[in-house]
């Protein structure tokens, strides 16, 4: 077979298995598929299935000498990268095939400018430096959605939202416009009109130059509007391939028709106009100051939140929707007094905003919050149970060793972990798995008041429809109150009795959920929903109605 026939990538009876103690476990088990010159082939499958792994294998970035091939080979161009020496799979890292990772903030440096970043990938490929360096980095910032680019350039990834990290990680990955690119969920953090840009960006490129694409993810409307080859992983194996229409009209594997079945039920929680109010604001702002100069004197702020009133009841979830980098996250930390901000924050009838850390511990129990990156949000030197536990032995002290244990058990059997393994660590679960442990550590203290910050972005389609039971469930049973973080408008709709829609800072629209979606009032509400039911539109979604 010639350099033109053969298939791009090649993986053939790939398996990977992890040490740990006296045995190992087995994460992928003997896959094989192509991916053509051109072609884009998605790997989908619930969380844990293996589809991160088996991509991490062809760049040989798993955690070796702990991960090991039992079998199997993988041809890049004719070479088998399995037998690659470190120095010579570093010459195509980055360069001939590049990864957009799941979770930025984890892939980013801390430490280094956006500018730094994305420059020193192309001065170690290309030799690129100077203003020419500096003139493709604002390229392919403008080229995923980052507005102002300008004023990004000297950023730190903390000072940018979650979908502009995930932006800036896309960017770096196509610095060098690649032969392959692996994006494992690389649309996850974004909202849906920066997602349909991506999407087209991605098609541009490798309309443009033959680009190869491995697309990991679990939003099957996206395989359908990208792939042309759709394998479906479970359990480590892959149980059904074929072209992307074949396999989604007539799925032949029971797993395949369980995963396309799954979607969240339209069943919000109803609003409770005669409820007590549990959280409230009035004229609400988180300004952060620009400072500039030798003396750093403050030029300017950037408004993140400027001036949002709201009222939640018992008992209701409020929506709240917009663009990455609206204010969405950032009113839910001021409201929880996480950061700092101007106005009243009123909380079961109390004015928290001016209390102490002292004074606010003993609110700190009924408010919690999901964040959106779990990873950022767990620490790596504490086991799950631990983690779960950790507000326990802060909030109920006076519970014994033998009750935290079994609320722990409790609460992760709620979210669909196997409680045993909470003696595991974070690193040793999927990114959907480390969600649901985020989850739980939530819900275990039983709170009043809980913040989901974009809490089924990193879930696969068959947990995001059990999470949203399960949060319906504990809503109805505890009576609890949710503030709803999120760009997936389907997940949403199920859940939101009240919506907000935010850009720019400010609530451009607000009202009950159920009359909004069907009739937005403003151009910028309008366009939102018309691109997520655009991206929906393959799978039906009951919203577009």
């Amino acid at each position: 077979m010639d350099a033109i026939t053969q298939p791009l990538l090649d993986v053939r009876d790939l398996s990977v298995a992890f040490r740990h103690g006296d045995g190992a476990s087995t994460a992928v088990d003997h896959v094989s598929f192509e991916i053509g010159r051109g072609e884009c082939v998605a790997l989908v499958g619930e969380s844990g299935s293996g589809k991160s792994v088996s991509a991490l294998s062809i760049l040989k970035l798993l955690p070796y000498p702990t991960a090991t091939h039992p079998s199997g080979s993988i041809r890049f161009k004719g070479q088998d990268l399995l037998q690659l020496p470190e120095n010579e799979i570093r010459t195509i890292r980055g360069n001939d095939i590049s990864i957009i990772f799941q979770e930025p903030m984890t892939s980013l440096n801390p430490l280094h400018t956006i500018e730094a970043q994305i420059g020193e990938i192309l001065l170690l490929h290309k030799g690129i430096r100077g203003a020419k360096a500096r003139a493709r980095i604002l390229e392919l910032l403008t080229q995923v959605g980052i507005p102002e680019p300008e004023t990004r350039l000297a950023s730190y990834p903390h000072q940018l939202s979650g979908g502009q990290r995930q932006r800036v990680m896309i960017a770096m990955a196509l610095a060098n416009e690649p032969d392959l690119l692996i994006a494992d969920e690389p649309t996850t953090a974004l909202d849906v009109t920066v997602q349909a840009q991506i999407l087209a960006l991605l098609a541009e490129i490798r309309a443009r130059t033959g680009m190869s694409l491995l697309f990991i993810t679990h939003d099957l409307g996206i395989v359908r509007r990208i792939a042309d080859v759709v394998c479906v992983m479970n359990n480590g194996k892959i149980v059904e391939r074929g072209p992307v229409e074949q396999v989604f009209t007539a799925p032949q594997h029971p797993y395949t028709r369980a995963l396309l079945a799954a979607e969240p039920k339209p069943d919000p929680a109803p609003p409770q106009p005669q409820a007590p109010v549990v959280m409230s604001t009035n004229d609400l702002k988180v300004w952060f100051p620009i400072k500039r100069g030798f003396l750093r004197r403050t030029v300017g702020h950037i408004k993140a939140v400027d001036g949002v009133s709201l009222a939640v009841r018992k008992g209701e979830t409020l929506g709240v929707v917009g663009e990455s980098g609206s204010g969405k996250t950032t009113l839910g930390l001021a409201l929880l007094r996480l950061i700092s901000s101007d106005g009243p924050i009123v909380f079961m009838g109390k004015d928290v905003q001016g209390l102490r850390a002292k004074e606010m511990r003993p609110f700190r129990r009924d408010m919690q919050i999901v964040f959106q990156d779990p990873f950022g949000a767990l620490s790596p030197r504490m086991s799950v149970g631990d983690i779960v536990a950790e507000g326990l032995s802060v909030h109920q002290r006076s519970l014994s060793w033998d009750e935290r244990e079994a609320r722990v058990i409790k609460a992760l059997a709620d979210v669909g972990l196997d409680p045993e393994t909470r003696s595991r660590y974070p690193h040793e679960f999927s990114g959907g798995q480390r969600q649901r442990i985020s989850v739980a550590r939530a819900v275990v203290l039983e709170p009043s008041f809980v913040v989901l910050d974009e809490p089924t972005s990193a879930l696969d389609m068959l947990f995001q429809a059990q999470l949203v039971d399960l949060l319906r469930e504990l809503q109805r049973k505890r009576n609890l109150t949710y503030m709803f973080i999120s760009h997936d408008l389907r997940v949403v709709a199920s859940l939101a009795s009240h919506l907000i829609v935010m850009r720019n800072g400010k609530v451009v629209e607000e009202g009950p959920a159920a009359d909004l979606f069907k009739h937005p009032k403003t151009d910028y509400t309008r366009a939102l929903f018309a691109a997520a039911f655009r991206l929906e539109a393959a799978k039906g979604d009951v919203t577009a109605e």
